[in-house]
């Protein structure tokens, strides 16, 4: 996070674009948290791996990290350093939003809501998620796309390829579960 001291909280709803049904988490951060570090938020809520090249776009700009041996980076593309931006200075007001893309592979795009501005309470151990809905999908199964049909394939035991997917999965994996308690102790264990 920056220097300056948070003024208030933000309550972000984070949407996987294109997932049906939905697959979000509402999350509180502090209004200062720069870009690089809700980053790692958004994997730990979301349940990623950090594998994948990630960006963020709002207000028709890039921020990612630099790479300080490219004079261009993310595929040629201007891009700004996301550990030295502030969400409070890309998302103002209520309804403001921006994207979070990662694995631009599978290409896992985050609609990102600033819901709520809350007053500071430093007695609220940040960042913190609320809620959310249904598992993340798993790291590169092919984009919404894939997922939707690993879901189909799931639904069916006598699907052709039912039991390699299975193997490939983790047994674990239940597709309309979501942990919040799990979540937020990684949140506390990794953002502190």
């Amino acid at each position: 996070m920056s220097a300056k001291k948070p003024q208030s909280i933000f309550q972000l709803k984070v949407t996987l674009s294109g997932s049906k049904p939905p697959i979000w988490r509402r999350i509180l951060v502090p209004d200062n948290i720069t870009l690089g570090r809700l980053h790692v938020v958004l994997q730990l809520v979301m349940g990623w791996s950090d594998s994948h090249l990630h960006q963020f776009a709002a207000k028709g700009e890039l921020y990612s990290i630099i790479d300080k041996d490219e004079d261009d980076n993310l595929f040629g593309n201007n891009v700004n350093d996301e550990n030295k931006v502030s969400l409070s200075s890309l998302l103002v007001s209520e309804h403001d939003f921006m994207i979070y893309d990662y694995d631009f592979g599978d290409s896992w795009e985050h609609h990102i809501t600033l819901e709520k501005i809350l007053p500071f309470d430093s007695s609220i151990k940040l960042p913190i998620c609320l809620t959310g809905k249904r598992a993340c999908p798993p790291e590169d199964c092919g984009g919404v796309w894939g997922y939707h049909d690993l879901l189909e394939i799931l639904a069916d035991k006598s699907h052709p390829d039912y039991e390699d997917t299975m193997e490939w999965l983790d047994e674990d994996f239940e597709p309309e579960t979501f942990n919040k308690t799990k979540v937020n102790a990684l949140l506390l264990k990794y953002c502190k």
